[in-house]
């Protein structure tokens, strides 16, 4: 009696694991199921992927050129962002997506820099965090896994929208906002003229790719043990394959190594690939 007790509490046991086990699964979506977007905020998770995001050096930037704005996104919410206006009437628009510690002074100071360089454009800053700006890496490690496909391309598409249905798009962004500048490339469909991308993960999907309506510029860094050099190699395979048009920069360089406010800055390079990234958009919005 004892013995048949055990065995079928050993049973029971072994039945409740397998149904924890499937429940588990069916809860969390396959690598192969995720958007890219959604691997790259799985690297939140990776403490080495942290690691290369110290907190950024305190930084204060204030422009008169600039100035924060609201608009309406497509789920029906608002949000905000931080405008940088053409000084003549114009409908070249760049939009520019930050990286994981959100929409903070160092990426409203590059938006006025950009706009000094490119000329008469105006530029959207966006904010995929609402609000919300990381000072740590935990602080950005949080707002990046808390950022849902949904609400970011809402948001694009609100900046895409605000922007005027006679605009010309393009956008720019670094690391997650290297991700998301792909991203509303395709969701600005023909308005389109341009996109860069710094560190992010590309579009894995072939067929959406093909969707893209403009070229992409895409500058990466070889010591990336993320965006690894293979990752950026089928990145060109696959674009090859859509038929469309990238150009590839990569530099002998660590993730992030376009960020002033990163130890793995490399000054030099960062000046390099900000040059070409300028002749690629001003190439384009001619």
């Amino acid at each position: 009696m004892k013995k048949e007790t055990t065995t079928k509490t050993m049973l029971l046991f072994v039945a409740i694991f397998i149904s924890s086990l499937f429940k588990t699964q069916a809860q969390t979506p396959s690598c192969c199921a995720m958007t890219s977007t959604q691997q790259f905020a799985m690297l939140g998770n990776d403490p080495s992927f942290a690691a290369l995001h110290p907190s950024p050096i305190p930084f204060h930037f204030d422009s008169k050129k600039g100035k924060m704005i609201t608009y309406k996104t497509s789920d029906g919410k608002s949000t905000n962002a931080y405008e940088v206006k053409a000084e003549k009437p114009t409908d070249n628009y760049l939009i520019v997506v930050h990286e994981w510690w959100g929409l903070n002074d160092y990426i409203k100071q590059e938006a006025v820099t950009l706009q000094d360089d490119l000329g008469n454009i105006n530029i959207i800053a966006v904010d995929l965090y609402d609000g919300k700006v990381a000072d740590t890496p935990d602080k950005a490690q949080e707002c990046m896994k808390s950022l849902t496909d949904e609400r970011a391309k809402a948001i694009l598409s609100g900046a895409i929208e605000y922007a005027g249905k006679n605009a010309k798009i393009q956008t720019i962004g670094w690391c997650m906002g290297g991700a998301w500048s792909l991203q509303a490339s395709l969701i600005a469909g023909k308005q389109l003229k341009g996109c860069v991308m710094y560190y992010g993960m590309p579009e894995k999907s072939v067929d959406k790719l093909k969707t893209l309506n403009a070229p992409v510029l895409g500058i990466f860094a070889n010591k990336d043990k993320y965006i690894t050099p293979e990752v950026v190699s089928q990145f060109e395979k696959d674009m090859k394959a859509a038929g469309k048009q990238l150009t590839v920069k990569r530099y002998d360089a660590d993730h992030a190594f376009a960020n002033p406010s990163n130890p793995h800055f490399e000054e030099m390079m960062a000046k390099e690939a900000h040059g070409i990234a300028v002749e690629f958009l001003k190439t384009n919005f001619k």
